[in-house]
């Protein structure tokens, strides 16, 4: 419980941080054209996003110009350069593909626009203005500890996300710094490990039946890279009569899957508060063009180019212990959303 707390603290923290931004910026902001470009509205933390932004910036007397790419590399590049014709001043970039889109950063940049790589970090430029995000490898660091912690040596299922996020990969190589060193000393059995194209749940469900049928239906944990994905999982357990036998990761805090955790067929999520993320994107892209720096406190990430500044704000473990306290209370979901009162 202190660790919850002293996480809610840091949050409100940034919270409190950010009002008091936005209270200075709301006369300076007259002007400013920022663009944001979102990979898709699939999952519920998208959807999230582009509201939080679009009201943000209506408070603040921003215009905001957003696109939306359906999972798609090609039509978010057609979206970004028309975003760049439109003349914002600056680029908030959330990718498909995380390699891909270094073209579009040095589009952008050349014709003067900097650019906020938001929630997955582009690869492979050392052009981004900022990275910000609910910290990734943090995330898969929650998952991974809770799996040993709770299951301890058993077979795992091993899910990572999609092959062309590359918070994907953070995600899971932050999981594996638990995991990993109880495979290597036979204490865990991986059962099977694959990537889920695309983060669709059909293809983890695929994934799933696959990896029971090779393992008689012989398994106590499964890494599931995010809600949707949980979701997946949980389907093809349940054709197996598994359901809640399996323990099963979880991020986004999707409603669906708050509804799972409370009936008792998926063990944990991660909130990545996108509330939080949503306004501080807005914020920096107000600061980045008024020439100034935002604030990182020296924090930086690596994305293959070199180290990027980074924001990155600390995500929460979600069981049912804590679910009404972190999101109901904290006014992320409402209750009755959850139990349906």
């Amino acid at each position: 419980m202190k660790k919850l707390t002293k996480v809610l603290s840091v949050l409100l923290m940034i919270c409190t941080g950010l009002n008091v931004f936005a209270a200075g910026n709301q006369e300076t902001s007259d002007g400013i054209v920022i663009g944001v470009s979102l990979p898709t509205q699939r999952e519920a933390r998208w959807v999230r996003d582009k509201e939080t932004m679009e009201a943000y910036a209506e408070e603040l007397g921003i215009d905001l110009r957003m696109a939306v790419a359906d999972a798609d590399m090609a039509q978010q590049a057609s979206q970004v350069e028309n975003l760049l014709a439109q003349q914002v001043d600056v680029l908030i970039l959330a990718p498909h593909d995380a390699s891909a889109s270094a073209s579009l950063v040095k589009r952008s940049v050349a014709e003067g626009v900097p650019v906020i790589s938001y929630a997955r970090l582009i690869r492979d430029t050392s052009d981004i203005s900022l990275f910000m995000a609910i910290d990734p490898e943090e995330v898969g660091r929650l998952q991974g500890k809770f799996l040993v912690d709770t299951v301890g040596p058993g077979n795992y299922i091993l899910m990572a996300g999609a092959p062309t996020d590359y918070n994907a990969t953070l995600f899971f190589n932050g999981a594996m710094e638990y995991i990993k060193p109880m495979v290597d000393s036979g204490e865990i059995n991986v059962v099977a490990e694959q990537a889920v194209e695309n983060w669709l749940p059909a293809n983890a469900l695929a994934i799933v039946e696959n990896a029971l049928t090779a393992a008689n239906n012989k398994v106590d944990a499964i890494l599931a890279p995010n809600d949707g994905t949980a979701g997946g999982a949980i389907v093809a357990l349940e054709a197996q009569g598994l359901v809640g036998q399996v323990v099963i990761t979880g991020q986004d805090a999707e409603v669906a899957a708050m509804k799972r955790i409370v009936a008792g067929t998926q063990t944990m999520s991660v909130l990545k508060d996108t509330r939080i993320l949503g306004k501080a994107a807005i914020d920096a892209a107000v600061k980045i063009a008024q020439g100034e720096t935002p604030d990182t406190h020296g924090s930086t990430i690596d994305n293959g180019a070199g180290e990027i500044p980074a924001l990155l704000i600390p995500p929460i473990v979600i069981t049912k212990d804590n679910l009404d306290e972190v999101v109901i209370n904290s006014g992320y979901l409402e209750r009755s959303q959850v139990y349906g009162e």
